[in-house]
């Protein structure tokens, strides 16, 4: 049956509506990034540049790096432009946009994510690596899709517990990344992690300009949640959107995390833009690895 206009909507020209992709537009190779600007700061290392796009915060060059083909887009902040980015992503390679009709085969694409972060534990210092080895959210994202059947549930009850989590805010849902791609990216200049995906950036991190905080000692109680003994490394705002709708429509994907602050120690980093530089290289690398 085919997928209704108002439900898949394209441009008059065929491209997918936000993100202005064709399928014969992207690689099998996906790398994000929250920042538009980041794009080309990904791709200024690539061999060639073959495809560029833009519309509203959604930038997108695809090209070739040592000889394999990558596309790199920028999502925006926050699980909501995850939803549109991943589901117009999948849309292209698994849905046929002529007959508006799913492929009888689907494909898998490999995501990674490349963004800034800040650390919650004292033991994992500014300037470093962090791959995120699972992610809660603290969104509702994907409480909107039928997901239990990849919801880490016996972690998110446990946290819920710990934090005594407010019964007004969305329940916590727990999802992990993917193994092969985690191994993939995993060497000595990186460490593992459990991220927290929050949905804004001042009072849901618990920093405080102007406004009362509804909980002022949440990130000490994420600091001290330890689940079979896998604590909450970090704070972000996309990797667990990125799971979550990575296994549901069968893509893989990893987080990879420059960490420019400590929010235990205070610290932040001299000089981020170098270690996201630094992250932005490694992981191209170890893709072509």
């Amino acid at each position: 049956m085919a997928i209704k206009e108002s439900e898949l909507i394209l441009n008059p020209d065929g491209s997918v509506y936000h993100l202005n992709l064709k399928p014969e537009h992207i690689a099998e190779t996906i790398i994000t990034v929250g920042d538009p600007d980041r794009v080309s700061n990904i791709t200024q290392y690539f061999d060639s540049v073959d495809f560029k796009t833009h519309k509203r915060e959604f930038h997108t060059q695809t090209g070739t790096y040592k000889g394999k083909k990558i596309t790199v887009i920028s999502t925006g902040i926050g699980t909501d432009n995850i939803d549109i980015v991943f589901n117009e992503l999948d849309a292209l390679v698994n849905i046929d946009l002529s007959t508006r009709t799913v492929n009888k085969t689907l494909k898998s694409l490999d995501i990674i994510r490349i963004g800034t972060s800040g650390s919650i534990q004292r033991h994992i210092p500014i300037d470093s690596f962090l791959i995120s080895e699972k992610a809660v959210g603290f969104d509702s994202l994907l409480h909107f899709y039928n997901s239990e059947s990849i919801q880490d549930q016996e972690t998110s009850n446990a946290l819920v517990q710990h934090t005594n989590w407010s019964q007004s805010k969305s329940k916590p849902y727990v999802v992990k990344a993917d193994k092969y791609l985690v191994e993939k990216m995993q060497s000595d200049k990186t460490v593992s992690g459990f991220t927290a995906t929050n949905v804004g950036f001042y009072g849901p991190q618990g920093r405080i300009l102007r406004l009362p905080i509804q909980d002022n000692g949440l990130n000490d109680k994420l600091a001290s949640f330890n689940h079979s003994g896998q604590p909450i490394t970090n704070l972000e705002m996309e990797t667990a959107g990125i799971y979550g709708l990575s296994k549901l429509l069968g893509h893989r994907a990893v987080s990879m995390n420059a960490i420019i602050a400590n929010r235990a120690t205070g610290e932040f980093s001299s000089n981020p833009k170098q270690i996201v530089d630094d992250l932005i290289k490694y992981t191209l690398n170890k893709i072509i690895e």
